[in-house]
């Protein structure tokens, strides 16, 4: 008889995935053996000529690669928009007679819609609109956005100018949960993690030549004869037109798409297994909420920074305006290479609390040597590029590690929206504090955030070791304690027999010691969620 778990037992946070491993054990051979298809099952409808060749086959992996391109395509106009105004800061001020103030509104507002975005739009997607037509839906919304964003400089409206980008971000934050849905939908089970961090690394590569190429575009259209905002909304059209690319790629990955799930027989029903309710919200440890603080504090000293960084180069260290947008990308660059590699050593050595106090206190000292010395800028900004890559590759599987799986979704909601309120206030307030105090004072101001951030991992890491700490574990030791959790169940319930013969706790436990990868636990909660097919561990509790 299944064993009965109590209220609290059912509410502790998952350890291990059960599925993205490459060591299969007993149990679960067996359990796959039930029934459960295969991701490369055959094709059920027998290609002829050029779509059984690897290019059109859907089930190939050169086909795959493809879609991953347009997948990155599809996110790169939304990218290279969204810092327009930050490489074009010092024209934007003076062309369209703008405040510091009324400049940072300009990324504040994109913020806002998507405090509330990041709770319904994955819901719109999965539905209502569904994964194809929701990508093209959010793509023509950020189109408009950037349309009506580039009219407004073009007859030198402001609030038009707020209004397009208002739009454009309701539009960029809903497409970037479609993106994922995407890469889950054709990589789950291949080569998701590689995906994720190839999709991540082609967004920066998208602000990076934003950054690059924005200050010759102004001063070729200058040359033609155009002056002031006319110019200034010349180049923002010209910047319009990546994403009609993007528009482009969303079309022909959707017709792809809708190809593959006709060959395979894509199963794309919405999804099952228990919902969280927002009333879970009481139940979150200490922990998540530092996490939360953590993903506020530290980004709010690293986003309008960016934003506002280009006059800061210019003004302190006497950069041109095509070198200060250099340095000031510099981040960017090295988040695109470094990012991927980051998460590869996390996953390999675990630590992750320790990871992510490295990375504030690395943030901390560049962004000192930025405010209190003359050196070179380009040490501090790769310093902030490195320690960006690293708290992004650590902080982000906490969340799985502190929070059940059917909490996760909240969970995350909560991080992403409660991130783009600070960044919309954050960035309000720094723009007033340029205005009346200056660069330097807006460097003390991020750099009491960025203490903030680092007292909330120390509380978070004081929390977990007066636990279990298996936040701060090595895969070893978290394996080790995995085993130990294991092997004290069995104690009190007895010993197993055969797989046929174990209990529903006993799986469960038994499938807990398969793998210990945080990046696996968070890939496997999106697959469960976008995929519609509940599996066991879905609908029962979840053991420590």
């Amino acid at each position: 008889m299944p064993r009965q778990y109590d209220e609290d037992e059912a509410r502790r946070p998952i350890l291990q995935p059960d599925t993205d491993t490459d060591e299969p054990t007993a149990v679960s051979g067996s359990l796959a053996r039930l029934g459960r298809p295969s991701d490369d099952d055959e094709l059920t409808e027998r290609l002829t000529g050029c779509g059984a060749t690897a290019c059109c086959n859907p089930s190939s992996f050169l086909h795959r690669f493809q879609a991953l391109i347009l997948m990155c395509l599809v996110g790169f106009g939304s990218y290279f928009c969204y810092d327009n105004p930050g490489a074009l800061q010092d024209t934007f001020k003076s062309d369209l007679d703008l405040t510091t103030t009324q400049f940072v509104m300009l990324y504040s507002i994109y913020s806002w819609p998507n405090v509330i975005l990041c709770f319904i739009g994955g819901f719109l997607m999965d539905r209502v609109f569904g994964i194809r037509l929701g990508t093209i839906i959010y793509m023509f919304i950020l189109l408009i956005g950037q349309l009506i964003f580039a009219m407004g400089a073009t007859i030198n409206l402001f609030w038009l100018m707020i209004v397009g980008r208002f739009m454009f971000g309701i539009g960029a934050e809903s497409l970037a949960v479609a993106q994922n849905s995407y890469a889950v939908l054709w990589f789950k089970g291949k080569e998701l993690n590689m995906v994720f961090g190839l999709q991540l690394s082609f967004a920066r590569v998208g602000s990076t030549v934003n950054f690059l190429v924005m200050v010759p575009i102004y001063k070729y259209v200058k040359s033609l004869g155009y002056q002031g905002h006319m110019c200034t909304g010349v180049v923002l059209l010209l910047a319009t037109l990546t994403c009609v690319m993007s528009m482009i790629c969303a079309l022909l990955l959707g017709w792809m798409d809708r190809r593959a799930a006709r060959i395979l027989k894509r199963n794309d029903s919405a999804p099952g297994g228990e919902v969280a309710k927002l009333s879970d919200v009481r139940t979150f440890q200490v922990s998540f909420w530092m996490v939360t603080v953590i993903c506020v504090a530290y980004y709010v000293a690293i986003f309008p920074f960016i934003a506002l960084g280009k006059v800061f180069f210019m003004r302190k260290f006497d950069f041109t305006s095509e070198d200060a947008n250099t340095v000031n990308s510099i981040v960017y660059i090295i988040a695109a290479v470094a990012s991927p590699l980051f998460g590869l050593l996390v996953d390999r050595t675990g630590r992750n609390l320790l990871w992510v106090f490295l990375s504030v206190i690395l943030t901390i000292v560049a962004h000192g040597i930025l405010a209190f010395s003359y050196l070179n800028p380009y040490i501090g900004m790769i310093t902030m590029g490195l320690a960006y890559s690293m708290l992004a590759s650590s902080l982000w599987p906490l969340v799985a590690l502190i929070v059940p799986e059917y909490q996760l979704g909240t969970a995350y909601g909560i991080c992403q929206s409660v991130q783009n309120l600070g960044l919309a206030v954050i960035s309000m307030i720094s723009g007033m504090i340029v205005d009346k105090g200056g660069y330097f004072m807006l460097e003390i101001f991020f750099i009491g955030w960025l203490i903030v951030s680092l007292l909330a991992t120390i509380v978070i890491w004081m929390y977990d070791a007066s636990n279990d700490g298996v936040l701060n574990m090595s895969p070893k030791a978290r394996s080790l304690h995995a085993s130990k959790t294991y092997d004290k169940h069995c104690r009190m319930s007895g010993e197993p027999g055969s797989s046929g013969d174990m209990t529903d706790s006993q799986e469960q436990l038994e499938r807990d010691r398969r793998s210990h990868d945080p990046e696996a636990i968070r890939n496997r909660y999106v697959n469960r969620v976008l995929d519609g097919t509940p599996t066991q561990s879905d609908t029962e509790p979840l053991v420590e």
